[in-house]
Order: C-alpha cells, then structure tokens, then sequence
C-alpha cells in the first residue's frame, strides 16, 4: 500500500505544479512529516520558493523558508515518487475553447518518469472525461506501462480560494474519486493526512469532474443574475445594494454582490463544461447566457465611468482616470483572468489612458502579461475620476480625506465605486458623482 509507504519513507509523494494549488498541498503533506518533492518547469519560481520567497501568498515566506519541500525543476526526481499529484492551470484561450496544453505537457513529463505501481491524481479543473480519454493514453504512451496494471490513477478537484485565509486546503471537504475502490481508498487516505474536514467519495472519476466543474459555474450563474438586476436597478434610478439588502432579509434568498467575474475558476471553468456540452450535441443556454452578462461588466463598468465624467464635463484623452486595484479579487497578488482589464481597454476607445495601481500586483507580471503598468500612490494626484475596482483592504479602509486628495482642485469629483465598498450616502452628500453597481 502506497499510503503506508510514505507514512514509512518507503516513497514520497510529488506535486506537479506549484502555484495557488499545488504550492499549499506540497507544503502541507510535508508539515506532516512526508517525503514531498515539489516539481515546477520553471526554475525562477523553484529559485524563489528555495530562497523562502512565496510569490503566491497563500502560505507565505516564512513557512517556505522552513518546510522540507524539495523543490526541483529536475523531471528526473519524479522517478523517486509513487504518488503523484498533478496540479497545472487549465486556462482558456482566446475564443474560450479549454487549453489543455498545461495537463497535456506534465502529464507527458510524469508518464516519461513513472514508476511501476504508482498512483497518479489530476486536481486541474477539467470537463468530464479528460482524466480517463487524454491522461492516460499519455501515461501509458510515455511510460509504457499499463492502466489498471502497472499504475492507477484518480482525480480529486482543487477548492483552494487563493486570497481566503479562512477557507483553506485543510478546512475544506475534498472530493476524491479513483479508477476502482482499491485505487479510491488509497488516494482517500493519503487527502485525509492533510484534509481536516474529511472527504468525499466519489463513485467514479467523471463524477468528481463534473462536480467540480459546475461548482464555479453555478456561481458564475448566480452572479450574473445580480449583474444583470444591476444593469436594470441602474436604469430604473434604483441602487442594487439596497434592493439585495432588502431582499436578503428573506431566509431562503441567495446573497450574491454585483461585480467583475475574473480569475482562474469562476470566469474560466464554466467555459469547460459549454465545451464539453457542445461535443456530445447540446448547446447550453443559461451557461453560456450568464458568461456573456459576466464579461460585459469590465464594458459596462467603463461606459458607465465615461458617463458620469460626460455630467462632470470631464471627458476625452485629456480626461485623467485612476484605477484602484488589478488583481481579479482582493487581497490577492493573482492576476490571472483579470476583467479589470477590459475597463482600460474599453476607456481607450474614448481615448482615455488611466493610471492604475495596486500594493498586491506583481509589477513586472502585470507588464509582461497585460502590457499594463502598474503605478505607485506617487501619482494618485489631478485626477478627474477614481474608479476602485478590487475591494483590497487598503481601499475599504481608506478615508474620504485621502479620496479628496487624489483630484484635481475645483473639478466634479467622479467616483466609481465597483464592488461598494463605501458608503454612498456620505460622498453623495460631499458632492461626488458616485456610482456602484
């Protein structure tokens, strides 16, 4: 049992791929006293995490100065492990189509250094089938070893919420599913060493991906709902929050915010399963509907800027706009999927150029990512409008006297206040335009 053997030393454990995911999960099982290998393709990021340096945040420098991860960009050490976990993005691309490119590529590293009598455990968010019908024809093309035989494999979906310091790896219910129940009872008991709050059986692997997919797909839709009813309210001459305040004194109503819908899972996974949905011949409404509403919000939200800059007679290239926060949620350095982009890209069909800054952004990231520069509060000064887009603690902290100073003298003071996180009587009432969803 491969469970007793890295309870005994016998074999480590390897997680493939260490971002917001895997990074956590290899610290942990190392906490625990097991043999961990930490495997990246990127030799900066295992430089980084051997110098004590954690670019993620979600377990922080000091821990990583400490564990007993052996962090590697070496494939070779794979050969050490019986247990693997695989833990790669699984992105889209332009035209929301999945790219399994990531899994594909370490799936291939994996099968050319696995051993006879592994176990193999996918956690990338997929659509159901693509563990069982594109993992392991790779593993056994590179491996030459046979499924079932040779080596086992299972699938047991992330629930990491990067940025939620109560909501982590050990307090949430995992899902675990394997390719029969001797496999499913291993991978079962390697997750409880880590998983506080237990686990979850899965009768099969299909199972698990789905549930994981359509977790962040009923989100995505519930969000939309909100959008949209914000979209309506704003016409109407209604504020969102208060209706939802209102409605919320219900016991059985669904509270959900307003807001961009960025990020790796949320704005990303419903795409997963539309694409699955469309192999097998059904083209989904309410999906694909709520998708469209979502990413309209970063257009909507710049228009609606643009708007109120045209009451303020404060509009055009010469226009100065401040963006307050870029990562897709707050305190949080991820900047994958980021819908604060499409704000500056929509404010520059009004040729309008915005400053944008943020203490959590990884300056250089942003830049090669997004093309995007990101400022210090140096020039937080002049300006004719203030759009706060991340509810970063900095900014649900900050004081109206700190606001005043960010605007040119003598202007109509436009504020757009994204997720409202201020309170809209008080700068109302100070004579800014404000506006929120």
């Amino acid at each position: 049992m491969i469970y007793e053997q890295l309870k005994n030393h016998e074999t480590k454990l390897s997680v493939i791929g260490l971002g917001y995911v895997g990074l956590p999960l290899a610290v942990a099982y190392a906490d625990e006293g097991l043999d961990v290998v930490g495997y990246n393709r990127s030799q900066w990021r295992v430089d980084l995490y051997k110098s004590g340096v954690d670019p993620t945040h979600e377990v922080g420098d000091e821990r990583i100065s400490k564990c007993k991860v052996d962090f590697t960009a070496d494939p070779a050490r794979l050969r050490e492990c019986k247990f693997h976990i695989v833990a790669v993005p699984t992105p889209v691309d332009e035209g929301h189509v999945p790219d399994l490119t990531p899994v594909r590529s370490s799936t291939k590293v994996l099968g050319q250094n696995l051993q006879p009598g592994s176990i193999v455990v996918y956690e990338s968010t997929v659509y159901p089938g693509v563990t069982e019908d594109i993992c392991i024809p790779i593993l056994e093309k590179e491996s030459g070893l046979k499924c079932g035989v040779d080596f086992f494999v299972g699938y047991s979906p992330e629930r990491i919420n990067p940025g939620d310091k109560v909501h982590t790896l050990r307090t949430i219910k995992k899902i675990v599913s394997g390719m029969d129940e001797a496999t499913l009872d291993e991978i079962a008991k390697v997750y409880e060493i880590v998983i506080d709050a237990g686990v979850y059986r899965a009768s099969c692997i299909k199972v698990a991906e789905a549930a994981k997919v359509i977790e962040n797909s009923q989100r995505d839709i519930n969000i939309a709902f909100v959008n949209e009813l914000s979209k309506i309210f704003s016409r109407l001459g209604i504020d969102t929050n208060e209706v939802l305040e209102a409605a919320g004194t219900k016991w059985n109503f669904l509270h959900y915010n307003p807001g961009l819908v960025g990020g790796h899972c949320i704005g990303v996974d419903p795409y997963y399963l539309t694409y699955r949905a469309e192999q097998v011949g059904y083209a989904t409404q309410v999906i694909s509907a709520a998708r469209r509403v979502n990413d309209s919000m970063g257009r909507y939200v710049a228009r609606s800027a643009v708007k109120e800059m045209v009451k303020a007679g404060r509009c055009g290239k010469d226009a100065r706009v401040a963006i307050l926060g870029f990562t897709f949620k707050e305190n949080c350095p991820d900047t994958r999927n980021t819908r604060v982009i499409d704000i500056i890209k929509e404010l520059a069909e009004y040729d309008i150029k915005p400053v944008v800054v943020d203490p959590w952004a990884d300056v250089p990231d942003v830049y090669k990512e997004y093309g995007v520069e990101i400022s210090d509060d140096s020039v937080l000064h002049n300006m004719d409008a203030v759009i706060i887009a991340v509810a970063h603690s900095q900014y649900r902290n900050i004081t109206m006297e700190e606001i005043e100073k960010m605007y040119a003298p003598g202007v109509k003071k436009v504020l757009i206040d994204v997720k409202g996180i201020l309170n809209k009587n008080e700068y109302e009432n100070a004579g800014y335009l404000y506006w929120r969803l």
